[in-house]
């Protein structure tokens, strides 16, 4: 039994709601599904239940996480090196912060500057590579899920500068701790519980 327009239609529509940014991968997803629905159409199943089977099989995790896997493959070895830089420089920055403590504590010559530098890595660099990371990752999902990673990202770079200004003694810590502090309650945090409750519903 082959498929008629309509079905062939619906499975395409089904196949494009998923917002694929492989066109080749798309195209490989579609002929797949529509030779396996109409394979189970033969053996007497119906259109719907042939086509939720087919979906199922080719990705339990939904078809999204076909193109994700699709796409590491495809940029595994700059992935890869990208990781690696990222969590290398979070170690550099997170040694010299804590470096910088320590001399702090102990009043050795240095200190400010390994309190600085430690501070400005992760907070300037670090923080954002791991929230482009993360916004990848949720490209695809909804608007509230990508403004929470962007707010929670402000909200901590804000905060950990105000962090900085105050041990410095700089002028304008408690401004950016009173903006940071803003952008987390109001912000950050109705995000939060907001997809916490919708993940509680599914």
């Amino acid at each position: 039994m082959r498929l008629d327009e309509e079905q062939e239609k619906r499975i395409e529509e089904f196949v494009d709601k998923q917002d694929f940014r492989l066109v080749s991968l798309r195209d490989d997803i579609l002929d797949h599904l529509c030779c396996v629905v109409e394979s189970d159409l033969r053996a007497g199943k119906t259109f719907d239940q042939s086509l939720k089977d087919a979906v199922f099989d080719l990705a339990p995790n939904g078809l999204i996480d076909l193109e994700k896997k699709t796409f590491f493959l495809l940029n595994s070895k700059r992935i890869i090196m990208m990781k690696k830089l990222m969590y290398l420089i979070g170690f550099i920055g997170s040694l010299t912060l804590t470096t910088g403590i320590v001399f702090k504590l102990l009043w050795y010559p240095g200190a400010n500057m390994l309190l600085m530098t430690g501070f400005l890595v992760l907070l300037l660099i670090f923080v954002p590579i791991v929230t482009i990371d993360r916004y990848k990752v949720t490209i695809a999902k909804n608007l509230s899920e990508r403004l929470k990673i962007i707010l929670g990202c402000v909200s901590a770079v804000v905060v950990g500068l105000a962090g900085l200004f105050k041990v410095m003694h700089w002028m304008g810590a408690e401004v950016l701790l009173l903006a940071g502090g803003l952008i987390f309650a109001v912000g950050y945090l109705p995000f939060l519980f907001f997809t916490m409750y919708k993940k509680s519903l599914a």
